[in-house]
């Protein structure tokens, strides 16, 4: 249940690859290396700060920067992109998990040839996943669900070869009893993927379990060299190259970015708050930072 649990992060992680960013016709996109960014004026008292995450990275990898530190702790509030704290509650996560599932009857025997659907079987049974299990479970959340050993060995309860930065971040504001929220549900993360045809999710299943070992493990190994190099210009440029969902960018990336604004202006508001989504999300002319800067705000980069 743990692996099923977090294979659900792991797929948000995911969005910031497979989606390319839309060109917007206002505000510069940043050019600044950073993952740190405060937030002023508009009338705020005090700043607020907006950090860019990597959902897994490996614990050699993982690093902090002082500045990012003495942000979090200026601040006695932490909004990711989902509340965390749901992400270890079962209670919360069952019904979830439920929607995980394709609708009506359809399997992946319908979706896939007789060629792919071998390998497909193939390769769970590999990962210890019989297809019993997951011939019903959505292609898009199987693109995860299945992959590297190091990404489902992950144990936030124990020492592991992977670190989630909302993890990390979660305990650190339950060690300082902050409030912790969320800019959208899980369950809203969940029905995005409702809008992506079973035909394309089973294509980018096909890709994922093709691309394992190799180009897909060369991807993940740059774009690990450029958050710690906290290019996000960078990462964004990748992003573009690498390609994408043709026609649900706006769905998996802009959209989201615009409906997060007045959010996080509430939120900043009412008290000081530390924003932490992914890094994916900050750059670009359609980008979190972009955009606090279109509505009116001082938004500049923090680099110790």
């Amino acid at each position: 249940m743990r692996r099923f649990a977090f294979s659900f992060l792991l797929l948000i992680a995911a969005v910031n690859l497979w989606a390319q960013p839309a060109s917007a016709k206002y505000a510069p996109a940043p050019t600044d290396k950073a993952l740190l960014w405060k937030v002023t004026g508009n009338d705020l008292e005090v700043p607020s700060y907006v950090y860019g995450t990597i959902h897994m990275i490996g614990r050699d990898d993982y690093f902090l920067t002082e500045s990012a530190k003495k942000a979090f702790e200026s601040v006695k509030h932490v909004a990711f992109e989902i509340d965390m704290e749901d992400m270890t509650d079962m209670s919360k996560m069952m019904p979830l998990m439920m929607k995980a599932f394709m609708v009506g009857d359809t399997t992946l025997k319908d979706l896939l040839t007789e060629e792919e659907y071998a390998q497909v079987s193939a390769h769970f049974q590999q990962a210890g996943l019989p297809m019993m299990f997951v011939d019903r479970i959505k292609p898009m959340f199987l693109s995860v669900l299945g992959s590297g050993e190091d990404m489902m060995s992950f144990n936030p309860n124990a020492e592991s070869s992977m670190v989630s930065y909302e993890m990390e971040f979660m305990k650190m504001a339950q060690e300082r009893e902050m409030d912790i929220d969320g800019l959208e549900t899980a369950e809203f993360q969940m029905s995005m993927f409702d809008s992506i045809p079973y035909s394309v999710q089973a294509k980018m299943l096909m890709e994922a379990i093709n691309a394992e070992g190799g180009g897909a493990t060369d991807q993940f190994d740059e774009m690990v060299k450029l958050y710690k190099d906290q290019d996000i210009y960078a990462m964004q440029s990748m992003m573009d190259e690498e390609g994408g969902i043709a026609g649900y960018e706006d769905l998996l990336l802009v959209r989201r970015n615009r409906n997060w604004i007045p959010i996080m202006e509430e939120a900043m508001k009412q008290r000081p708050t530390f924003f932490a989504v992914g890094a994916g999300h900050l750059g670009g002319e359609e980008g979190v930072i972009a955009l606090l800067r279109e509505a009116g705000y001082t938004v500049e980069p923090l680099v110790d």
